[in-house]
């Protein structure tokens, strides 16, 4: 399907398209397909080399998002819902109740990466088949944290700080067991040290999948915060994103 793009002053009005499949130029471990999700933009994701000189890998995954990159489909519609986004997603949604699989990634937020506070940026997700998301990886105030959807307590727990986000890689591991019941657990490592230790439900629907990339959320906000008609654009970078039945098939 074509996508056409018409700009009318600071207002975007896109044809929405149909959402493409990721060519496998990079090992993403036991994850199937992924798929590009409410964003077709040809800079919006991009596999370049390792500009860093430092990532685990040697090609390295971008993401962009810019002022009015909203798209919809038959159902959602980032436009109407105050968020723009460009993330992955698994195309094949097959992780449910009963699995115990470990995630792993690593994350890079350039030095000009701009904090844009009250609006909310996730930057990897557990989500749903047909519901809503239960574990969201987030830059909000500062810093990147872990956000809990499923516990009823909306616990945030804090995986990295302002002061250390900017100029260097991250390295999150994830192990989860996927349970509606008291047998779940939900442990998260950042650069080699345990930050989440959780037992108890990790999902209440039948089917997780993961996605990731940049995906911001109530928009005006920050419009309305900083007295302007847009929301900077922001650059995050990712390397190794993997699944895999072990903390060792996460290695590069």
């Amino acid at each position: 399907m074509s996508r056409f793009l018409i700009s009318l002053g600071l207002y975007f009005f896109v044809i929405p398209v149909q959402a493409q499949s990721v060519a496998q130029d990079i090992n993403h471990g036991d994850f199937g397909p992924f798929m590009r999700s409410l964003n077709n933009t040809s800079y919006g994701y991009q596999v370049i080399q390792d500009i860093t000189d430092s990532a685990p890998t040697k090609l390295i995954e971008k993401f962009e998002v810019r002022p009015g990159d909203c798209y919809w489909n038959k159902g959602w519609n980032d436009c109407e819902q105050d968020r723009e986004r460009s993330e992955l997603s698994e195309q094949q949604k097959m992780t449910p109740a009963g699995s115990d699989a470990w995630y792993g990634w690593s994350i890079y937020f350039p030095d000009d990466y701009p904090n844009v506070f009250p609006t909310k940026v996730a930057l990897g997700q557990f989500h749903q088949a047909n519901s809503h998301p239960i574990w969201m990886f987030q830059n909000g105030r500062g810093g990147y944290h872990l956000n809990d959807h499923i516990s009823g307590t909306k616990k945030n727990y804090e995986l990295i700080n302002e002061a250390d986000l900017r100029g260097r890689w991250h390295k999150i591991e994830v192990h989860a067991r996927w349970a509606k019941d008291d047998s779940g657990v939900f442990q998260v490592w950042v650069n080699g040290e345990q930050k989440v230790d959780y037992q108890g439900s990790t999902m209440d629907a039948d089917i997780v999948y993961f996605k990731y990339g940049v995906y911001r959320s109530f928009l005006s906000r920050y419009k309305q915060a900083k007295q302007l008609n847009a929301v900077p654009p922001q650059i995050v970078y990712y390397s190794n994103v993997k699944r895999g039945k072990n903390r060792a098939s996460l290695q590069p």
